[in-house]
């Protein structure tokens, strides 16, 4: 995972690095989505992470799709039915597996996150901006629609009418904006964007890792399901739960008035 995303751990803690700065971290015509597939995989197979940092090098988060790409799906050198094919086979992976991922991933968007970059991070469950971070839905711009995911969780994440104005107009928003609107949680300067996610990413890391694990899981099973089956689905999380060693440490912890030490660290 040497030629565009790299991947680097400390402690708990895996921070993805989307490194095409010269082209602006494009997700596609490149290998960008079968690395970020395999670094999703690791991370799924190694315990030891408890988050995530995803953010981009140089000076933009994300481009989004590359307009090269773009150029040859127009040109007349593939039908329709295989541009549908390219979709479902490349980027429509992406959200599909980061939503399935159970490990928090905090977004620290550094600069512009445009089209499939704004939802790129949106597939994140946590978004930090700097202040020089941009956010547009930029699709319609193009003339193509968000292929990738978008139509489904930017409105969940900022309402359907803001959503709608987003991807309708195509025009960018700041950081500020960002922030108004629940895009992002934090606007920090561009020097403390990556110790906050740090910090952040930290703070996460140092809970009790499968309950963390199962509450992301009871949130995006919330985005789609009926209360009557997220109940249910909860009571079967929180009877796990209340069998680990984490939970009894946590419990006998408190009836002592000390801090707990989780069995996990």
């Amino acid at each position: 995972m040497t030629d565009f995303l790299h991947y680097a751990q400390r402690g708990h803690v895996v921070t993805l690095t989307m490194n095409a700065p010269e082209r602006r971290n494009p997700l596609t015509g490149n290998t960008a989505v079968d690395e970020f597939l395999r670094a999703i995989e690791r991370i799924e197979a190694d315990d030891s992470v408890r988050a995530v940092i995803l953010t981009g090098a140089g000076t933009a988060f994300s481009s989004g799709g590359s307009i090269q790409e773009m150029e040859r799906q127009s040109s007349g050198e593939v039908t329709g039915m295989e541009i549908r094919r390219d979709y479902r086979r490349g980027i429509q992976r992406l959200p599909l597996a980061l939503f399935n991922l159970e490990v928090p991933v905090i977004a620290a968007v550094n600069g512009p996150a445009v089209g499939a970059g704004l939802d790129l991070a949106c597939m994140c469950d946590i978004r930090i901006a700097s202040e020089n971070a941009l956010f547009a839905e930029s699709f319609v711009k193009l003339g193509i629609i968000p292929g990738d995911g978008g139509a489904w969780l930017l409105p969940r994440i900022v309402g359907l009418s803001r959503a709608a104005e987003l991807t309708f107009t195509a025009r960018s928003i700041d950081a500020g904006k960002a922030l108004e609107w629940n895009l992002v949680s934090q606007v920090v300067p561009a020097g403390q964007l990556l110790a906050t996610a740090n910090e952040l990413a930290d703070a996460v890391a140092a809970n009790p890792p499968e309950a963390v694990r199962l509450a992301k899981r009871l949130l995006r099973e919330g985005m789609h399901t009926r209360l009557d089956t997220l109940l249910e689905l909860s009571a079967s999380f929180q009877a796990m739960s209340h069998q680990t060693a984490d939970h009894r440490a946590a419990v006998t912890a408190f009836l002592q008035k000390r801090m707990p030490v989780s069995g996990s660290n």
